[in-house]
């Protein structure tokens, strides 16, 4: 049996997860579907190469948290992407604005921190 905060960082994983594909699969279509690409490019890598870098944690990333598989390493891009997001993309946007990217900033830190947890891909490799 598992013990009640286990099942609760395993429904947090996964529902912050899930809502993050929300963000990323129009993101991963828009890489196919729009020519000429129109996204940010606050770090100055290029249009496309901005995108495929927020697909790559928005989509990669939130699978692999998903299931519990490197958790903590994969929590990294996740952090930068929201923490860019909030403070570059939106930064001179009023907090209304920027609030979501900073609550998922956050969450992906409390991630980085805690792992995968007993409920994980990780765990079940690790035994």
């Amino acid at each position: 049996m598992f013990c009640p905060r286990e099942l609760g960082y395993l429904f947090f994983r996964l529902a912050v997860s899930a809502m993050m594909l929300g963000h990323g699969v129009p993101k991963l279509m828009k890489l196919f579907t729009e020519s000429p690409i129109k996204f940010a490019d606050p770090i100055g890598v290029g249009v496309t190469f901005s995108l495929i870098l927020a697909v790559f944690s928005e989509v990669v990333c939130s699978v692999f948290i998903m299931i519990g598989y490197k958790v903590r390493f994969m929590a990294i891009p996740l952090v930068i992407t929201m923490a860019v997001a909030a403070f570059m993309v939106h930064g001179s946007d009023p907090w209304m604005r920027k609030e979501k990217a900073v609550l998922y900033l956050v969450t992906y830190i409390v991630m980085a921190l805690m792992g995968s947890g007993k409920l994980s891909l990780d765990d079940k490799l690790n035994r």
